[in-house]
């Protein structure tokens, strides 16, 4: 488990805005209790990190050395920060997350086959021959994940993910619309 109650979930969804918004728009994001994803579009991967500590600076601390930051930087201090605070309060150690945590490129040329599937238990998302599938793709799995875990029957019921803010029925000002519209993705 990564969010064990509702607390843990909007706790996350603010270090979202912290340390993710200042490099990146977020076009889709889903909290799942043991995982996340998000569907950025890169804007910096480096800026300066005063626009990432807080007043305190407290997460930065360890790295007085760091005039800037970069994007892969500020997701580690994210995962840490959160796993920390979330050990912390339940009185437990170890990671939350995997190791295994990964990026893709969704801008990359190489070809795979359309569709996501899922092998004992792990989930991967092939890319279509059609290159401009493929963002949709990511896109729908993305905001429709809860529905395909069993864990809602309709995406609009999952409250931890940008499926709301997308039809508008709540504003977390989290996603881009304008990089949305710009991609043409559609649900």
């Amino acid at each position: 488990m990564v969010f064990f109650c509702r607390d843990h979930y909007l706790f996350f969804k603010r270090k979202l805005k912290r340390y993710i918004l200042p490099f990146a728009d977020i076009l889709a994001w889903c909290l799942m209790p043991n995982h996340f994803h998000l569907m950025i579009h890169v804007n910096n991967v480096e800026v300066d990190k005063k626009l990432i500590i807080n007043k305190s600076g407290r997460d930065l601390k360890s790295h007085p050395d760091f005039k800037r930051i970069t994007l892969n930087q500020s997701i580690g201090i994210m995962l840490a920060s959160y796993t920390r605070a979330i050990n912390k309060q339940r009185n437990r150690s170890g990671s939350l997350f995997r190791k295994e945590t990964k990026a893709v490129c969704l801008s990359r040329s190489d070809g795979i086959s359309p569709a996501w599937y899922t092998i004992q238990g792990i989930t991967s998302i092939n890319v279509p021959d059609n290159l401009h599938e493929y963002p949709n793709i990511c896109y729908r799995y993305i905001l429709y994940n809860p529905v395909h875990a069993g864990l809602v029957g309709d995406a609009m019921d999952w409250e931890f993910s940008s499926f709301r803010e997308i039809v508008k029925s709540c504003n977390d000002n989290l996603i881009s619309t304008e990089r949305i519209i710009y991609y043409g993705l559609e649900m």
